[in-house]
C-alpha cells in the first residue's frame, strides 16, 4: 500500500511540474537556443544564460513574436478592435524632458502582447506620445524574458544599464515569477510548499540588494515594483498551495519595499484573478494577452500619475 501512495505521489508531482515548465517556456515558434544575440531569447529554457543588456525593440529580428507569430493571443477580428488608449491618460499634463527606465523579465518585455506593441510599456508609451499635453517623454524598455532576481543583478552591471537608471525619472520593475519557477524546476519530482519557503529568504535578499543598487545609482528616482499574479489558475486551480505561493512572494516584495522609502509596491494579482480566460495569453495561458497588459498599463498609470503631472 504504502509503495502505491508513493508512485501516486510522485505521479502527480511529474504531472504538475510537466505542465507548468511547459506553459513557461512554449513559444509559437521553435525555440531559438543558438541566437544568444536575441533580447527576446528564451531564458525559461536556459535560465543561466544572461547576454545582451540593450534595451528591448518593438521589432525583435530573432528572439520575439515574429510577422507571422502575432496570432498568439486573440483572433484578428477582435485583435482590430483592441484599443490601447487609457482613458485616464487623456487629461494628464505631463512633465517635459520625462525618462522612464522599464526593466525586469517577459512581463516587461510585453511576451504575450499580440500587437507586437511591448506590453504595458508600450502601451504606456503611446497613450504619452498621443497626449498632445505631453511633454518629450523617453521610455527604455530592458525588459527580458526569463529574468530571475539573480540574473536581474548580473545585468545591472551593464555600464549601459547602470547610465539609464542613473538619468531615470522613474524606474519600473517586475521580477520574480521566474524565481518561482526556478523552485519548480528544482524540486519537480518531488515539489512541496516548504521548497517554495526555503527559496524565499534568498529571493529577498537578492531583491533588497536590486533596490539597494538602484537607489545607490540614482537617490531621486521613485521606484516602482509591480507584484505578481496567480497564473496557475487555469492548470491547479483545485490546488490552493500555488495560490499562496504567490501570496507569499508579493508579501516579502511588500517587506523589502518597507525598508525603502523611494520604493513603491504595485498589486496586480487582483486584476488577473476570476478574469484568466480574458487577459491571458491563449498560447500559455501564463503571460498577459494585450487586454491583460493594458490593464497592468492603467494600475501602474493611477500609481505614477502624481510623479509624471507637472
Amino acid at each position: 500500500m504504502k509503495f502505491w501512495k508513493w508512485s501516486a505521489t510522485i505521479a502527480l508531482a511529474f504531472t504538475i511540474a510537466f505542465f507548468i515548465i511547459a506553459a513557461f517556456v512554449y513559444e509559437p515558434s521553435s525555440f531559438p537556443l543558438e541566437q544568444d544575440n536575441s533580447p527576446a531569447v528564451t531564458e525559461e529554457v536556459e535560465e543561466d544564460q544572461t547576454s545582451s543588456n540593450e534595451p528591448n525593440s518593438s521589432d525583435d529580428e530573432n528572439g520575439g513574436l515574429g510577422a507571422n507569430e502575432k496570432e498568439g493571443s486573440l483572433s484578428e477580428g477582435l485583435r482590430e478592435a483592441f484599443t490601447a488608449v487609457i482613458d485616464s491618460a487623456r487629461d494628464l499634463f505631463i512633465k517635459e524632458d520625462l525618462k522612464i527606465v522599464a526593466i525586469g523579465d517577459s512581463l516587461t518585455q510585453g511576451v504575450g502582447d499580440g500587437t507586437d506593441n511591448g506590453g504595458y510599456v508600450g502601451i504606456l508609451e503611446e497613450n504619452f506620445n498621443d497626449n498632445q499635453r505631453s511633454g518629450e517623454i523617453e521610455i527604455i524598455n530592458y525588459g527580458k524574458r526569463g529574468n530571475r532576481t539573480d540574473q536581474l543583478l548580473q545585468r545591472m552591471e551593464s555600464e549601459e544599464i547602470r547610465t539609464s537608471l542613473r538619468e531615470a525619472d522613474i524606474i519600473l520593475i517586475t521580477i520574480g515569477a521566474n524565481d518561482v519557477m526556478k523552485v519548480v524546476k528544482s524540486n519537480f519530482t518531488s515539489l512541496k510548499y516548504s521548497d517554495f519557503v526555503s527559496a524565499q529568504q534568498g529571493y529577498q535578499d537578492r531583491l533588497n540588494t536590486i533596490i539597494e543598487k538602484m537607489s545607490g545609482l540614482n537617490s531621486e528616482a521613485p521606484i516602482y515594483l509591480i507584484g505578481l499574479y496567480n497564473p496557475f489558475d487555469h492548470y491547479f486551480n483545485n490546488i490552493p498551495e500555488l495560490g499562496q505561493i504567490i501570496s507569499d512572494y508579493n508579501r516579502i516584495s511588500k517587506e523589502v519595499i518597507d525598508r525603502h522609502d523611494q520604493v513603491h509596491f504595485i498589486p496586480i494579482k487582483d486584476l488577473f484573478k476570476g478574469s484568466e480566460d480574458e487577459l491571458l495569453w491563449e498560447e500559455d495561458y501564463f503571460h498577459p494577452n494585450e487586454n491583460g497588459y493594458k490593464q497592468m498599463a492603467e494600475r501602474v498609470l493611477n500609481y505614477i500619475r502624481n510623479d509624471i503631472e507637472q
